[in-house]
């Protein structure tokens, strides 16, 4: 499901016009994006938590010539979901 039919289905659930519903989900987005930069947490009960975890710079290779590549350090989301998605 893409970020449109997010839209289009809290419109038909909820009743809102569907220009409403997009601003909803771009809200959300904007919101959680800034959650994340700040290392924030986001808890939603029923569905599971956000959580940005951060990856310390290491060495890999490259797969096709095999030589040794530095990767720096970088953040990324991690998503648990809850016991009754698992």
């Amino acid at each position: 499901m893409n970020k449109a039919q997010l839209s289009e289905a809290i419109a038909l659930r909820t009743g809102l016009t569907k220009a409403d519903a997009r601003k909803a989900v771009d809200a959300l987005v904007s919101i959680a994006a800034q959650t994340f930069r700040e290392d924030g947490k986001i808890t939603l009960s029923g569905l599971g938590s956000f959580t940005v975890q951060h990856r310390s710079a290491r060495l890999g290779r490259n797969p096709r010539t095999g030589a040794p590549v530095r990767i720096p350090p970088h953040k990324s989301v991690k998503f648990r979901p809850t016991v009754d998605l698992e």
